[in-house]
Formats: structure tokens, C-alpha cells, sequence
């Protein structure tokens, strides 16, 4: 994945469900418009759950990828701009 100056890293390897998507709203949270959002994960619902916070929030999920033994997640994500 291509990297971005502000970007901020979350590893969310060896947790279940829920907790990888509620590390991932937190994390947003604290993000400004438009920064980025690198989540590491190995729950396969994880990806699932990821995709449907984008859709509703309005977030873009730039990329994700599995690696080579679909074992692990590199999910991108762009915070929406702010509504309001």
C-alpha cells in the first residue's frame, strides 16, 4: 500500500470482534478530515465489519488487502470530512 505523510497505524492483530471495528471508530475519532487510517487485522470479520463503517460513515476505504496466506489484513481508510 502506498504510503501518506499523515497517516497513523492501528494494530488490531489477535483481536475478535467487536474489538477491531470499535479500535477503528476510536481511532477515527481522533483523526482530522481526510487523514488516513492504516488498520492491521486477523479476524475475518473484521474486513466485513470495516467495510460497512466506511459505507455508513461515510469513510473511503482506500484499500485492503490480504496477504499471501489470508491470515492477516492491511486495511487503508480516508476519514469523511465532518458533516454538519
Amino acid at each position: 500500500m502506498r504510503e501518506h505523510a499523515d497517516l497513523r497505524i492501528l494494530d488490531a492483530v489477535g483481536k475478535l470482534c467487536p474489538w477491531p471495528l470499535l479500535m477503528s471508530k476510536q481511532a477515527l475519532l481522533t483523526l482530522a478530515d481526510g487523514e488516513y487510517l492504516r488498520v492491521l487485522a486477523d479476524d475475518p470479520l473484521a474486513e466485513l465489519d470495516l467495510r460497512a463503517l466506511c459505507e455508513r460513515a461515510g469513510h473511503t476505504l482506500v484499500a485492503l488487502s490480504w496477504n499471501a496466506e489470508h491470515t492477516r489484513f492491511e486495511a487503508l481508510i480516508q476519514k469523511a470530512a465532518s458533516r454538519g
